[in-house]
């Protein structure tokens, strides 16, 4: 994971003078006993350069900047099963989500990153909701972000494609791709049953462009990343399916290639200018092992 960000909030600022590890650092700080520093820790309440870091032995360098939050120390860690924080400020928290949960709630289905969010807030007694900016589809994992309040998600829905300068995904698709790299454009309109569909030429819908990059083959599948120029609805999955090669799992535009029972499709790399301090925010995740797996 990487980015360079400030980190705002509640929370003391201190910097490291010397080699040592941070639980001795912050026994030399910060006034707070040896139990409620290891909580603190344990409750992802210490950030490193910016970076959430939990280890009691992580070795500090001198110059390093540490961050102890003073709203977290009691609290109990975040779990969920479906949803990892990777990182969080007093306008946005940034998440991972694993496949089969929705991004925000849908009819009867209760599954959903907001929900868990909220509960999250609720329990860490901050005063914010969720505000869904961008979608994953249910059965696609990976990098997600979340506005805590009306300004700032006002400001990420309506300048999105000027603050997110990068993004892509990663697939495991179906057959050996034979280009190495390439773009995909059309135009993308969904018919009355919601299933999305492309075309050569203008046909009502949107302009939508995909480049991909493949990055593993065999035989019979391939490992490519694809980064977004444009964010349309299915878009990834409509294009790999355009080029003879759909996202292996993927029920709605696949061809029934389902090696490891899930939608191949992962959000890795999300990396945008923060809303609110400018700051470029660069966060990756790393590829599913379970898609590794298949090119060994």
């Amino acid at each position: 994971m990487r980015y360079s960000a400030n980190t705002p909030g509640d929370y003391d600022h201190l910097v490291a003078d010397k080699e040592q590890p941070l639980l001795e650092f912050l026994l030399e700080h910060v006034k707070l006993s040896r139990t409620k520093i290891k909580a603190t820790l344990q409750g992802q309440g210490i950030k490193v350069n910016g970076k959430t870091v939990t280890q009691f032995d992580y070795l500090l360098h001198p110059g390093t900047k540490v961050a102890v939050s003073k709203t977290k120390r009691n609290q109990q860690p975040f779990r969920s099963r479906y949803v990892r924080i990777v990182y969080e400020d007093r306008w946005l928290i940034v998440v991972e989500k694993q496949p089969g949960i929705l991004s925000m709630a849908a009819g009867h289905s209760s599954l959903n990153v907001k929900t868990v969010l909220d509960d999250y807030f609720k329990k860490s007694r901050q005063k914010c909701t969720a505000h869904v900016v961008h979608r994953l589809d249910r059965d696609t994992s990976g990098l997600m972000v979340y506005a805590k309040d009306i300004d700032t998600e006002q400001v990420l829905e309506h300048h999105w494609h000027d603050i997110v300068y990068d993004r892509r995904y990663v697939a495991v698709v179906s057959g050996e791709m034979e280009q190495d790299e390439g773009t995909v454009a059309n135009w993308l309109k969904d018919n009355k049953a919601y299933v999305t569909y492309s075309s050569p030429v203008d046909n009502g819908g949107k302009y939508a462009v995909t480049h991909f990059h493949v990055l593993d083959r065999t035989t019979e599948h391939s490992l490519v990343e694809f980064r977004l120029e444009t964010g349309r609805k299915n878009q990834i999955r409509v294009h790999a399916a355009d080029m003879g090669h759909p996202v292996c799992g993927d029920v709605k535009y696949g061809n029934g290639d389902d090696p490891l029972h899930r939608l191949c499709l992962h959000a890795w790399l999300l990396c945008f200018h923060h809303p609110v301090t400018g700051e470029p925010m660069e966060f990756e995740t790393t590829i599913p092992a379970t898609f590794r797996h298949l090119f060994k």
